[in-house]
C-alpha cells in the first residue's frame, strides 16, 4: 500500500504548481475488451507554473502512451506504477495517457462482478479515498477539482451511468458509445462510472428551481425486490427538506441511485450517481429498523450533494466535517421529513455508542484530525469522524441557534460553490450569522480528544428532598480536557399506572469539574435523575444509585428518547466494567419487551449477546447463554405473529440456541413447521440464519450448505455459504478459511468479509486459538500487499478478540513492542488489543458480581 501513498505536503506542493481552476479531463473507457482489463485514455488539460514539474496519478498494469504537449514520452521512464511524471511544464498543458486499467474484485476502482444467477456482468466504480486513479489518470487530491467528460464504449445491451446525463450512440458490432455531458467542477473521488445490464426505474421530483430526473438501478435478478415507490418517496422527501433548509437548489442535473453488488460500505456520494450496497434491496423480510437505516443512508448521501460535492474539503483533515455534517443533516431530515420521527432516538443508542467506543480507544484523536497522508485517512472513517462529529455539530447548532446555523451554512454554500474549503471558512460564516466567537468552542471540542463523564452527586434529607444536587465532570488522565457542556437535567417519577414521567427539566451550562444546580434544592428526590436529558451534549452519563435501580426495574416505562439515553448509559457502564455482564443481560431481558423502537430493540439484543461472548466471566457463559436463549425463545413465541418483534426475537434466539430442544426446533422450522412460530415468514435469508446456526453447533455440515446454496445460488447465497463453511467447527474448516482469506487474494471482497466473520466465531475459541501467532506474523505482509479495504477486513476481522483472555492480550502486547509497522496498520492492532483489555476488566467485574 505504501507505494501508492500520497502525503499532504506533496498535495500542497502540486496544488501550488497546477492551477486548480484550470483542470479538465476527457476520459475514454473501453469496457468491451475482456474480463481483466479495460482501455483507459485520458486527455488532461491544465495551466501550471511554467518550467515546473508535477505528476498525474495512475494505477494500471500497462501504460502504452504518454504525450505531453505534443511530445511523446517513454512510459517506462515516466511511469512507476502509481505516478506519471511530467517535467518542463508549459503555461498551458495537454497530456494524453493511454493505458490498460485493471478491473478490481476488492470494491475499489472499477469493480467487476458476474451475477451467478444469469452470468451477466456488472461494473461500478468506488473512488474514495483515492481510487479514481485506478480508472483514469488524474490529479488524485480533493482540491484539484476538474470538469470531466466521460466517453464510454460498452456492450449494446448495457446501461451506462455517470455523474452527468449521457446518451448512447447507435449500436455497432455489439457495442455502443455513451457520451456524457461535462461535469461541473468535481473532486475526482466523487466522479463515477456504473455499467451493466442494470434494471432501471424512473421518476422525477419538482424541486426548488427545476425538475430533477430520478432513477433507481439494480441487477436484473434483484428487480422483483426493488421497492421503487418507497425509495422514491424517501428521496423526494429528502430533496424537499434539504432544498428548503439549505436555501439552495439541488446543484446537479439528475439524481441516480444505483444498488450495486459487493459494495464495501453502505453508500457513496458520487455526484448525481449515488451508489448503495445492494443489501438495501430487501429480498427477504426485514424489520422497520432496516428501512429506517436505509432511509438515513439515502438522506446522508443526498446531504453530501451540497456539503462535500458542491463544496469540498481542501484536504482530508476535514473529512470529519464532510461526514459529520452529512450524518447530522440526515438524522435531522429523517426526524423532521419522514415517518421516522424518532430518528434522534436511534442516533442516541447506535451512532453515539459507536462514538463513545472509538473515543476511548488508544487511537482516539481530535475530531479535527491531523491527516498526514492517504494511509491516515483510510483508517479514519471511524466513530469520531462520523458519530462524535455529528453529535458535536448538534451541540453547535444549539449553541449558535438553529436559524443562525442554517443561515451561515447557506452563506457558506453561496460563497464557496464548486470550490474547496477548510473548517475556518465554515466557522467564519457561523460567527458572522450568530455573533458568537467560536474559537474557544473550536479548541475545546474539535482540537482535543477524549470524552468526559458526567455523574450526578446528590444529598437528600430525612423527608426525601434534595439538599444538594451537583454534576461532577471527569476526564481520562491521557485526555484531561474538561469541557463546557450545555445540558438538561430531567426529574422523572412513577405515575399510578407505572409510567415514568418527567416532572421537571432544568437546562444549564456545566463548566469545570463540578457544577452545582441550586434550582433543585428542596425538590423531592425523583425516581430517576437523568443528566443530559434530551441528549444535548456528547458525554458519558452515569446514574445515581436510586436512578440506576429505577432503570434496571423499569426502563420500559420511559418515553423513547430518555429510554434510549438510559440504554446508552447502561451499555457504556457495561463496557467500562461498572455493570456486570450478568446484570446487563438481565436489564435487557427485563426491558426489551417494552421497547418500541425496533432499532433500539435490535441494538440492545446485539449488545447483550456481546456481553455474554466477551464480557462475561468464562465460567458464567454457559449458564448465562442458556438463560438468554430460553428467554429469547419465550419472547419470540409471545410476540405478535408476523410482527417485526417476532422476527427480531427469533433471529436473536437462533443466534443463541444451543440446547437439544432448540436445535430440534430450528430443524423443524427449516423443514417448514409453521405451527412452531405462527406468522413467521420462512424466507431465504432466515433459512440461511437457521442453517448457519446448525453449522456453528456442528449439527449440519458442508452437504447442507451445498444444498442450501443450490436453492439460493445468488450473490447473497454465495456470501452466506462462505460464512457457513468458515464457521464449521473443525480444524480443517478453519485451515481452509485461513488459506482462502489470508494466504490467497482470490476471494472477492464480499466473500472475503464473510469468510473472515465465519472464521472468527466467538463460540469457537479453541479452534481460533492456534492462529494468534500466524495472525501477528501475517499483519505486516497483509498491509503491504493488499489494497486498503482488503487489508482492513483481514486485520480487523481476524484479530483474536473473540478469545478475550489474558494470554492473548500478553501475546499481542509483546509482539507490538517489537513489530515494525506503518502507523495506520499499527493502529488497527492497538485497537484490537484495547478491546481485549476492556473485556478482561469487564470479566473481572462479572466475577466480583457473581
Amino acid at each position: 500500500m505504501s507505494g501508492t501513498n500520497l502525503t499532504r505536503d506533496e498535495a500542497r506542493e502540486r496544488a501550488a504548481v497546477v492551477d486548480p481552476a484550470s483542470v479538465r479531463y476527457t476520459v475514454e473507457l473501453d469496457l468491451t475488451r475482456g474480463d481483466t482489463t479495460f482501455g483507459s485514455t485520458t486527455t488532461a488539460s491544465f495551466a501550471a507554473t511554467e518550467g515546473a514539474g508535477t505528476w498525474l496519478d495512475l494505477i494500471a498494469p500497462t501504460v502504452h502512451e504518454v504525450v505531453l504537449n505534443g511530445t511523446a514520452l517513454d512510459p517506462a521512464e515516466v511511469f512507476d506504477g502509481a505516478r506519471v511524471r511530467l517535467e518542463g511544464l508549459a503555461a498551458q498543458n495537454e497530456v494524453k495517457v493511454v493505458a490498460d486499467a485493471a478491473y478490481m474484485r476488492t470494491g475499489e476502482g472499477l469493480h467487476r462482478f458476474v451475477d451467478p444467477v444469469d452470468d451477466e456482468v456488472y461494473l461500478y466504480s468506488q473512488f474514495e479515498v483515492a481510487d479514481a486513479r485506478r480508472v483514469y489518470a488524474c490529479f488524485e487530491q480533493p482540491d484539484l477539482k476538474a470538469e470531466v467528460t466521460f466517453l464510454v464504449d460498452a456492450p449494446s445491451t448495457w446501461e451506462v451511468v455517470s455523474n452527468s446525463p449521457g446518451k448512447a450512440g447507435k449500436a455497432s458490432h455489439g457495442k455502443k458509445r455513451w457520451t456524457f455531458e461535462a461535469t461541473p467542477r468535481l473532486s475526482t473521488y466523487v466522479t463515477a462510472i456504473v455499467a451493466g445490464p442494470y434494471h432501471v426505474e424512473r421518476s422525477e421530483h419538482v424541486g426548488k428551481e427545476k425538475t430533477i430526473p430520478l432513477a433507481l438501478y439494480c441487477r436484473k435478478s434483484l428487480a422483483e425486490h426493488l421497492d421503487a415507490d418507497e425509495l422514491f418517496d424517501v428521496t423526494t422527501r429528502g430533496f424537499a427538506f434539504f432544498e428548503d433548509v439549505f436555501g439552495l437548489a439541488y446543484p446537479f442535473a439528475k439524481y441516480d441511485q444505483l444498488f450495486v453488488p459487493e459494495f464495501n460500505a453502505g453508500a457513496m456520494e458520487n455526484a448525481g450517481a449515488v451508489t448503495h450496497h445492494e443489501d438495501y434491496v430487501f429480498r427477504s423480510r426485514v424489520t422497520d429498523a432496516a428501512y429506517e437505516r436505509r432511509a438515513e443512508t439515502i438522506l446522508h448521501e443526498m446531504a453530501h450533494m451540497w456539503f462535500g460535492d458542491l463544496v469540498t474539503m481542501r484536504w482530508w483533515d476535514d473529512l470529519w466535517l464532510n461526514e459529520s455534517f452529512a450524518t447530522w443533516a440526515s438524522v435531522l431530515s429523517l426526524a423532521e421529513g419522514t415517518r421516522w420521527t424518532d430518528g434522534w432516538t436511534t442516533f442516541a443508542v447506535t451512532e453515539k455508542l459507536w462514538a463513545l467506543r472509538q473515543d476511548q480507544l488508544p487511537s482516539t484523536h481530535p475530531i479535527s484530525a491531523d491527516i498526514r497522508d492517504l494511509e491516515d485517512v483510510q483508517v479514519n472513517f471511524d466513530g469520531i469522524t462520523y458519530a462524535k462529529g455529528a453529535s458535536v455539530l448538534k451541540q453547535l447548532v444549539a449553541w449558535v441557534g438553529r436559524d443562525e446555523f442554517l443561515e451561515g451554512v447557506r452563506a457558506y454554500f453561496a460563497d464557496h460553490a464548486w470550490g474547496n474549503t477548510s473548517l475556518t471558512d465554515l466557522f467564519g460564516h457561523l460567527e458572522t450569522t450568530s455573533g458568537r466567537d467560536l474559537s474557544a468552542w473550536n479548541e475545546e471540542w474539535l482540537r482535543t480528544a477524549g470524552v468526559n463523564t458526567l455523574r450526578p452527586v446528590v444529598t437528600v434529607d430525612s423527608n426525601g428532598a434534595y439538599t444538594s444536587v451537583a454534576v461532577e465532570q471527569t476526564a481520562a488522565p491521557e485526555h484531561p480536557t474538561i469541557r463546557s457542556h450545555r445540558v438538561a437535567v430531567g426529574l422523572y417519577d412513577y405515575t399510578e399506572d407505572g409510567a415514568l414521567v418527567r416532572r421537571r427539566r432544568v437546562e444549564l451550562d456545566l463548566t469545570g469539574p463540578r457544577t452545582e444546580i441550586p434550582e433543585l434544592r428542596g425538590e423531592t428526590q425523583p425516581d430517576l435523575l437523568l443528566v443530559n436529558d434530551d441528549d444535548l451534549t456528547f458525554a458519558k452519563v452515569r446514574l445515581d444509585d436510586r436512578s440506576l435501580a429505577t432503570v434496571v426495574s423499569s426502563i420500559g416505562s420511559l418515553d423513547p428518547l430518555p429510554r434510549a439515553l438510559c440504554w446508552t448509559a447502561a451499555t457504556d457502564m457495561l463496557r467500562d466494567a461498572e455493570m456486570s455482564a450478568s446484570s446487563f443481560v438481565e436489564l435487557v431481558l427485563g426491558g426489551v419487551e417494552g421497547e418500541t423502537s425496533m432499532g433500539v430493540v435490535q441494538h440492545v439484543l446485539s449488545s447483550a449477546r456481546a456481553a455474554i461472548d466477551l464480557y462475561a466471566l468464562p465460567a458464567n457463559r454457559i449458564v448465562l447463554s442458556a438463560r438468554w436463549a430460553a428467554a429469547l425463545r419465550q419472547l419470540a413465541g409471545s410476540a405478535e405473529p408476523g410482527s417485526d418483534r417476532q422476527l427480531a426475537f427469533t433471529r436473536a434466539w437462533v443466534a443463541a440456541a444451543a440446547s437439544d430442544e432448540h436445535v430440534a426446533e430450528i430443524r423443524a422450522l427449516l423443514d417448514g413447521d409453521e405451527a412452531l412460530l405462527p406468522g413467521l415468514v420462512m424466507d431465504t435469508d432466515l433459512r440461511w440464519a437457521l442453517l448457519q446456526r446448525l453449522v456453528v453447533l456442528g449439527a449440519a455440515g458442508d452437504d447442507a450448505v451445498d444444498a442450501e446454496l443450490e436453492r439460493d445460488n445468488t450473490a447473497t447465497g454465495q456470501r452466506q455459504a462462505a460464512y457457513a463453511r468458515a464457521a464449521v467447527p473443525t480444524y480443517p474448516a478453519k485451515a481452509a478459511a485461513w488459506q482462502a482469506a489470508v494466504e490467497s487474494d482470490e476471494l472477492p471482497n464480499a466473500q472475503l468479509t464473510a469468510t473472515v466473520r465465519g472464521f472468527a466465531h466467538p463460540e469457537q475459541r479453541e479452534l481460533v486459538r492456534p492462529y494468534v501467532q500466524p495472525y501477528l506474523d501475517a499483519v505486516p505482509r497483509v498491509w503491504a500487499e493488499r489494497t486498503s479495504e482488503s487489508a482492513q477486513a483481514i486485520i480487523i476481522g481476524l484479530f483474536p478478540r473473540v478469545l478475550a483472555d489474558a494470554a492473548t492480550a500478553t501475546a499481542v502486547r509483546t509482539w507490538l513492542e517489537g513489530a515494525e509497522l506503518p502507523d495506520a496498520a499499527r493502529r488497527l492492532v492497538v485497537e484490537g488489543l484495547a478491546d481485549l483489555d476492556r473485556a478482561l476488566r469487564a470479566q473481572e467485574r462479572d466475577r466480583q458480581a457473581g
